[in-house]
């Protein structure tokens, strides 16, 4: 049974951000492919929550936060979630990043 879904409004900024990139950069198909890959990873970790990694920051406003890649050819970004009685998109940035600092700094920064 898939949990219900919610996706923080940092979360939904951080897609838009990224979508706003691939338009620039490469174009609209790419931006549509992107979102739905999204799309696509969020659906698998709403039926089956426990397949993304069980993150360990310092920060206690990051406990019990999972992430799991976003389906290829997007699999550079992460989907930071948590799990209990429905799925709670928190995050979707790139791997690469300074991780602790930037899942709690505004999208914009």
């Amino acid at each position: 049974m898939s949990l219900p879904i919610v996706i923080a409004e940092r979360a939904e900024q951080d897609m838009a951000i990224q979508y706003d990139w691939y338009l620039e950069n490469a174009d609209a198909e790419v931006a549509e492919r992107y979102l739905r890959a999204v799309d696509e990873t969020i659906q698998r970790a709403a039926n089956d929550p426990d397949i993304g990694l069980r993150r360990h920051f310092q920060s206690p406003e990051l406990s019990g936060i999972r992430s799991c890649q976003v389906t290829r050819p997007f699999d550079k970004h992460l989907i930071f979630y948590q799990a209990g009685g429905r799925l709670s998109i928190e995050r979707i940035m790139h791997g690469a990043r300074d991780l602790p600092r930037r899942l709690l700094e505004d999208p914009e920064e």
